[in-house]
């Protein structure tokens, strides 16, 4: 069957995930188009076709452990020189993140990978292009501010054209069966503000 290349991730809403989107693309990023807007939770990842029933069920698994939680981005980051992005900090909900992304890659799971870089939640909007694009995308956003719920995460696949598209929803609290979970047993934390990330944060 091959294998194919999946991501995990929360997005960010509208209107603000098309603003970023927008923005992407005015630095001249050319992946903008193809790249919902959005914090990651598994980067890519190349796995056997036939796993993905098992990837779903894993999926659904966590999303059942996890609750609505708050989000929210304030100013702009960077993690050049060891890698060509600018971002927008995620200030609020970065230890649910770090919560949800771990357990998505638990080593027991169909998921399970290494990271290159230690895990820094953040949104993307620059992305190896020219320094000149980049100082200015990392300037242009630095007052850039969004808040709102999280509800959930979901997958997506890359295709053959590069472009990452969406395969399925995960509301947190309803497991693989569809069953809305016992609120009172929410798992992921609560978290505080993020830490402006070192050199070698991803």
């Amino acid at each position: 069957m091959g294998t194919v290349t999946l991501g995990v991730s929360i997005a960010v809403p509208e209107p603000y995930g098309s603003f970023l989107q927008k923005r992407r693309e005015g630095f001249g990023d050319p992946h903008a188009h193809g790249i919902p807007t959005h914090v990651t939770l598994l980067p890519p990842t190349e796995v056997d076709a036939a796993a993905l029933p098992a990837v779903e069920r894993h999926l659904a698994e966590v999303a059942a452990l996890g609750r609505p939680f708050p989000m929210r981005l304030a100013g702009t980051g960077t993690f050049r020189p060891l890698s060509p992005v600018v971002f927008v900090n995620v200030v609020e909900g970065s230890a649910a993140c770090s919560w949800l992304q771990k357990r998505i890659r638990d080593g027991a799971g169909p998921l399970a990978r290494e990271l290159q870089f230690p895990y820094h939640p953040h949104v993307t909007v620059a992305h190896g292009i020219p320094e000149e694009a980049m100082d200015r995308a990392y300037e242009e956003l630095a007052d850039y501010e969004a808040a709102w719920t999280t509800g959930g995460f979901a997958l997506y696949e890359q295709g053959p054209d590069g472009i990452w598209r969406l395969d399925r929803e995960y509301p947190f609290g309803v497991d693989a069966e569809g069953t809305a979970q016992d609120p009172l047993q929410a798992a992921v934390p609560h978290q505080q503000g993020a830490s402006r990330p070192s050199a070698t944060s991803r």
